[in-house]
């Protein structure tokens, strides 16, 4: 395509130079990260070769199937890499609730956005719908990873608060309104705050990305700001169904506080 410069093998080579660079400070750090560091390049490397290839396959098959089977498995090694993150342990319960508001917020903002503010034809189009549910995805495992450690946490942590709420009359709603309030959020903030630099302190990935191939900046800012309020609302989804279903694990039928355990 004209207006793109092709990297190479060999130049593409040069860039591994920075990784030199780093091993180079780590060791001299007496640090001892170099073995992660060597496996983490060369796991980002296969895996987005891999991803390469098999994107080109994909983008030449103009089938929903394929484009949906995709859109499922990403989703599901998103909760998968969530219970990963999560340190502590997670009763079944919470389990259910954190898949629930993954599904639900990814799914539906996906679909707003392709089919209202992007009117991708067809629909399924997978040079439009894998990146963009890509993003989508990506950034509610990460709201919702944060938010499940704060909500777990909280909720440990301020346990006599909360029984002493209830034994004066309190819901558990109103007994765990401030925690819910708290982890909604802390784990929204990363996003809001990625969105306040951008254009001023630094170009997006994405809006870069299209800048490079040769897109008008005009049209890369219009396709940046979309995505990230489509990101924004798909966290505050997920967020929101999980602090709203979350906090109902802790509680037993008679509205009990009980141990997030199985």
């Amino acid at each position: 395509m004209d207006g793109i410069i092709e990297i190479g093998p060999f130049r593409l080579l040069a860039a591994y130079a920075f990784l030199v660079l780093l091993l180079f400070l780590v060791r001299k750090q007496g640090i001892g990260k170099e073995k992660e560091i060597i496996i983490s390049t060369l796991r980002m490397t296969i895996q987005l070769i891999i991803m390469g290839y098999v994107l080109v396959y994909i983008f030449e098959q103009s089938y929903f199937y394929v484009t949906l089977l995709v859109f499922a498995v990403m989703l599901f090694f998103a909760i998968r890499n969530i219970f990963a993150r999560i340190k502590t342990p997670v009763t079944k319960k919470l389990s259910r609730v954190i898949i629930l508001s993954m599904i639900t917020g990814t799914v539906v903002t996906t679909f707003y956005f392709l089919l209202l503010v992007l009117s991708s034809d067809p629909w399924y189009e997978a040079r439009y719908f894998i990146p963009i549910a890509g993003m989508i995805i990506g950034n509610s495992m990460t709201g919702v990873a944060l938010g499940v450690e704060r909500l777990i946490g909280d909720m440990k942590a301020k346990k006599q608060l909360i029984e002493g709420a209830l034994m004066l009359g309190a819901t558990p709603k109103d007994a765990t309104l401030e925690i819910t309030r708290d982890v909604f959020t802390s784990a929204i903030m990363p996003t809001i705050n990625s969105m306040v630099g951008m254009g001023i302190i630094f170009i997006p990935g994405m809006m870069t990305g299209q800048i490079l191939a040769g897109a008008s900046p005009l049209v890369a800012i219009e396709y940046q700001i979309a995505i990230m309020l489509g990101i924004l609302g798909s966290v505050s989804i997920t967020l929101f169904m999980l602090t709203r279903l979350g906090y109902l694990t802790f509680f037993n039928r008679w509205s009990q506080l009980e141990e997030n355990s199985d």
